[in-house]
């Protein structure tokens, strides 16, 4: 017989609090046309996006994490102490160690939470906050901030016409709490390793160091490109309109909720192509609201689920109660998929 005891937490946990940080400066697609041969009209065909925004040199992971998160604390109307976990997802904090997450939990008066960063790509928010909900029902934590930031202007190769236009910088947080009634359905995640090579990084870290520079990338004005994202865009669009949608319905039938009892579904900002077919493949009826956040705030990989939440909670589009369907998927390639019901 066991001699641990078992564990205590909450019988469910729910989303209490949401917040955003955006960037001040917006760059309109004029701007990246000045480095690729395109057209405005060709960059909002494809992918859907007007403008993006791009940090700061003050605006770093760090400071829009805590900015998010000060907002998202505040709509929870809980004290910092009370967060017992700090988990922040994020692919461009370039200090391999210490986590970014201990200096944000730090600044933001959370006292002596856990603290980690982990590296899920783009279904990065839907990787923490699983990984919350477990720490609130297993008992370790009372209150988990879940933190998706990103600095992908810093990993853009402005002269590679299939992505220069893409990415965008920003920073979503959400706390996440206990509830009496489920809030937050099975999550729906996975891995497709086999198709890692469709979106990387074209440089890794230690080639910049002791690597043949001969064999490094160079730019137009013949100097070694700093490390980029790229992706094979064609591979990448088919798997996301075929196969994600499939993940999300799974996410669907696993928390017992049909389209019809749907309210919100917020997907991975990653293109707008890819949104609407999803939407159409799940037959999604016309009540439901859709985020589109894409169009001003581009792709912001970890980021854009609770930056598109928010932004939806902001503007009236969606209320506290309804149900939500989110879904993320990128590099890896990984994904997360769950129902939750909004705060």
């Amino acid at each position: 017989m066991s001699k641990i005891k078992p564990s205590k937490g909450a019988p469910y946990a729910r989303i209490i609090g949401v917040g955003g940080y955006r960037p001040t400066r917006v760059v309109p697609n004029e701007v990246i046309l000045e480095t690729i041969d395109s057209s405005d009209e060709w960059i909002r065909s494809r992918s859907g996006i007007v403008t993006r925004h791009w940090a700061s040199d003050e605006e770093t992971v760090a400071a829009m994490s805590i900015e998010a998160s000060g907002k998202a604390i505040a709509d929870a109307g809980i004290d910092p102490d009370r967060i017992g976990a700090v988990v922040v997802s994020t692919v461009s904090h370039f200090k391999q160690t210490p986590a970014v997450a201990t200096e944000i939990a730090h600044k933001i008066g959370a006292g002596r939470p856990a603290a980690f960063d982990i590296s899920a790509g783009c279904a990065g928010f839907g990787y923490g906050l699983t990984l919350a909900k477990g720490m609130i029902v297993e008992g370790s934590a009372e209150y988990v901030l879940v933190i998706g930031v990103e600095r992908l202007s810093d990993l853009t190769d402005l002269e590679d016409r299939a992505t220069a236009f893409l990415f965008g910088d920003g920073a979503g947080a959400v706390v996440v709490g206990p509830s009496q009634e489920p809030a937050i359905g099975p999550t729906v995640w996975g891995s497709e390793g086999d198709k890692s090579e469709t979106i990387k990084q074209t440089v890794a870290w230690n080639d910049l160091h002791v690597g043949d520079v001969s064999t490094l990338p160079l730019d137009s004005k013949g100097e070694i490109k700093f490390p980029a994202i790229t992706q094979e865009g064609q591979a990448v669009f088919r798997w996301a309109v075929f196969e994600m949608a499939k993940v999300a319905q799974q996410a669907l039938d696993a928390a017992g909720i049909s389209p019809e009892d749907l309210d919100v579904f917020i997907p991975h900002q990653a293109n707008m192509r890819i949104i609407d077919s999803m939407v159409k493949t799940l037959k999604l009826p016309e009540h439901v609201t859709v985020a589109r956040d894409i169009e001003s705030t581009g792709n912001t990989s970890a980021a854009s689920i609770p930056l598109a939440m928010e932004r939806l909670l902001a503007t009236g589009q969606a209320k506290s109660g309804d149900t939500a369907l989110v879904i993320g998927f990128g590099a890896g390639l990984v994904y997360a998929a769950t129902v939750v019901t909004l705060p």
